[in-house]
């Protein structure tokens, strides 16, 4: 990476984040942490320019979706991923129509969540440069979040809109 990737990593396990800012620090990132919903939404204000924010979803106080609205309102093109260990399809529904990028189940393999880091950093550069990238490649990237997802679509079909495949489609895949 030429440019460190800024990533925000909000969780209310201290010792997890602790470890996971330690892995993705080695790994060539500039890590921030946070360890609720309100100590993030604080990063984000008054600390700002973050890439990628990988927030989890069942805090006390304010929660993974609460905060994930609130970081859309403060910093729209910054992206989300959802890291949760108590998924469910509401949940995974409720990040998509806010927002977020993507949706992980903890614990995930560490290079998937740095995969995932770059594709989020990506997304994020072409929507505050589009004129920087190709059309064809704005267009692939932005459309999904141009297309609205109706209050009753399940999770499946927002991955779907998002050229996303379900986890059961993944397991038969391999």
């Amino acid at each position: 990476m030429n440019e460190k990737i800024r990533v925000l990593l909000v969780d209310d396990e201290e010792q997890f984040v602790i470890n996971m800012a330690r892995i993705l620090k080695v790994r060539g990132f500039d890590m921030s942490t946070a360890l609720s919903g309100y100590e993030a939404v604080d990063a984000i204000k008054y600390g700002g320019g973050f890439d990628v924010v990988v927030l989890d979803v069942k805090m006390p106080g304010m929660d993974g979706i609460a905060t994930l609205k609130e970081i859309k309102k403060w910093a729209p093109d910054t992206e989300v991923i959802m890291l949760t260990g108590h998924a469910t399809l509401s949940t995974g529904t409720q990040a998509m129509r806010k927002g977020a990028y993507d949706y992980l189940m903890k614990p995930c393999e560490i290079e998937d969540l740095v995969e995932k880091l770059k594709e989020a950093h990506e997304a994020e550069s072409i929507k505050r440069h589009p004129v920087l990238w190709p059309r064809k490649m704005v267009r692939e990237i932005t459309l999904h979040s141009l297309k609205k997802l109706l209050p009753e679509a399940p999770l499946v079909k927002a991955m779907e809109m998002m050229g996303r495949e379900s986890g059961e489609e993944a397991i038969e895949r391999r």
